[in-house]
């Protein structure tokens, strides 16, 4: 799930592609957008859109001595969908669920960016268990099987301890009960934000330091917490290869059991974990390959596994086939009968994928697995053809814009971004994806001042209108935009337009209280610029 990025308008004449696409489009509108609201309807989810909803969802739970579960996502992420098809609609999770208060904080809601720079949470979907005085019990990690998913809610709540305790104990080199092993080693440092004051670069020798720590009698922890730091994907403080940790990864790619319970590791970080324990073409990386390939395959036909899961282990398998080929090679040499699983996995995945929400998750990694193996044509039908059938079909528009990016069809690339920027829906999405939109716009229209102009002026009257803009995700959003203009008039051709969208921008950030920690992040977005003239 960690795969796909968070990514993701109107010109004055549409492509030919757009035209002939019209009727079909024309069609999505609101109504398309009806899958919104609760993540699931066997849960008691409170929606949060306040500090006000905070509170009462925490009072609740201090009066019931229950813990509160935070769930943050938008109706577009495929991640969320993944949860929403595998795990919050199982009843057990729903029987689960009594034992906690479940708050939903969907990224569009109003007032959910403030909450969200509150509770440090950024990227979607992430998962935060509380205790009832609002101490940070865990983030629980949404890639693993839900089944995991469901010990670990149980883990942290019986252990009532804040994580940030636990893992300074843990670096002090105290004893830990056995379960709090367990919650360090699936805490989830992706959707993390700095909440631990872990940087990203620290976090590699970080799980290397609690691998080593970790006792024996948690070898199941032990062996996550040692592959993860494997997997980091750090190499600028990944340590040499060392024989210990070779066997370890052998063991586990040997053993079903043990690839079952670390399947999210290895079909995520499989070309990390070879090239950290064989950095060079060869023998030793050829004999790691095929045990991978081996355990990935036995992880393609689990089916205890959802169908996402699965798609992700023929992804690993691809990725590992083109580890030594160029990055940006568009059409790799694969093996033939590889070649072949990734079509007809592909077809299957859009044939029996009827449930909405497994086909927003699914669909863009069956797309991008098409692409991995060099088949942009059959990638490029599948979007198409799930067009009509998405609640958000903006999201396969970007596919379909960086699709037809790559291969160099520039016209048509910049009509998809635009088409996905107009079909977008809700605040934060709409500045994701305009400054998507209008990056696309700098990167392949560069002289077209006119519509970057426009597009930016769009995209700023939008934020003007939202008390929220210069919080969290569309904080974020905004500073591209600006970083991307200055970018493009780095050599003062374009002073006049960055100089009039300076100038826009200026006017949002004078309405912001002084107080506001808003205003601040508004005035940085062209403070560079401002410096510069």
């Amino acid at each position: 799930m960690s795969r796909l990025p968070q990514s993701p308008a109107r010109t004055v004449k549409l492509s030919a592609l757009a035209l002939a696409l019209a009727a079909t489009l024309a069609g999505f509108g609101p109504a398309a957008h009806a899958i919104d609201g609760p993540p699931s309807t066997n849960v008691a989810w409170q929606e949060a859109t306040s500090d006000a909803d905070i509170d009462k969802a925490f009072a609740t739970a201090k009066a019931q001595n229950k813990a509160v579960l935070l769930y943050w996502g938008a109706v577009w992420c495929p991640p969320c969908n993944q949860l929403k098809a595998t795990l919050f609609n199982r009843q057990d999770f729903g029987e689960q669920s009594k034992s906690f208060v479940a708050v939903h904080l969907d990224g569009d809601a109003p007032g959910a960016q403030k909450l969200g720079t509150k509770f440090k949470v950024s990227g979607y979907p992430t998962l935060i268990l509380f205790s009832p005085d609002r101490k940070e019990l865990t983030r629980l990690p949404g890639e693993v099987d839900a089944a995991q998913v469901m010990q670990l809610l149980q883990l942290g709540m019986a252990s009532g301890r804040p994580i940030a305790q636990v893992l300074a104990d843990a670096r002090a080199g105290k004893p830990l009960a056995g379960g709090e092993w367990r919650l360090l080693a699936f805490y989830s440092w992706d959707t993390d934000d700095g909440a631990q004051a872990v940087p990203a670069a620290e976090r590699g020798p970080l799980l290397r330091k609690l691998a080593a720590a970790c006792p024996a009698s948690e070898s199941a922890a032990c062996t996550r917490l040692a592959l993860k730091s494997v997997g980091d994907g750090d190499e600028a403080n990944a340590p040499a290869p060392d024989a210990a940790t070779r066997a370890r990864v052998a063991q586990v790619l040997a053993d079903p059991a043990a690839s079952r319970a670390t399947m999210d590791i290895l079909t995520n970080s499989a070309a990390d974990i070879v090239t950290a324990l064989a950095p060079k073409p060869g023998a030793d990386r050829d004999k790691l390959v095929a045990s991978f390939d081996a355990a990935l395959t036995r992880l393609q036909a689990d089916t205890t596994l959802s169908r996402g899961d699965r798609l992700d282990a023929l992804f690993a398998r691809v990725s590992l086939a083109r580890l030594d080929q160029p990055k940006d090679a568009m059409h790799p040499k694969l093996p033939p009968a590889l070649v072949k699983e990734v079509r007809e996995t592909a077809a299957s995945t859009d044939r029996e994928s009827t449930n909405a929400f497994e086909r927003q998750a699914v669909i863009p990694t069956a797309a991008q697995l098409l692409e991995e193996a060099g088949l942009w044509k059959e990638s490029e039908t599948l979007l198409k053809g799930s067009l009509a059938r998405s609640h958000a079909p903006y999201y396969l528009m970007s596919e379909l814009g960086s699709n037809a990016r790559k291969q160099g069809r520039t016209a048509e690339a910049l009509s998809w971004y635009q088409q996905a920027f107009d079909k977008s829906e809700g605040p934060a999405t709409r500045l994701q994806w305009g400054s998507a939109y209008l990056s696309a716009l700098v990167d392949l229209a560069p002289n077209d001042s006119k519509r970057i102009e426009a597009t930016a002026q769009t995209v700023f009257n939008e934020a003007a209108a939202q008390p929220n803009a210069f919080d969290q995700r569309s904080a974020h959003s905004l500073q591209r935009v600006g970083k991307k203009l200055q970018k493009w008039n780095a050599d003062g051709k374009h002073q006049a337009v960055v100089d009039h969208l300076s100038a826009q921008v200026n006017g949002i950030c004078a309405r912001l209280p002084a107080g506001d920690p808003q205003r601040a992040t508004c005035d940085g977005v062209f403070k560079p610029a401002a410096a510069k003239a």
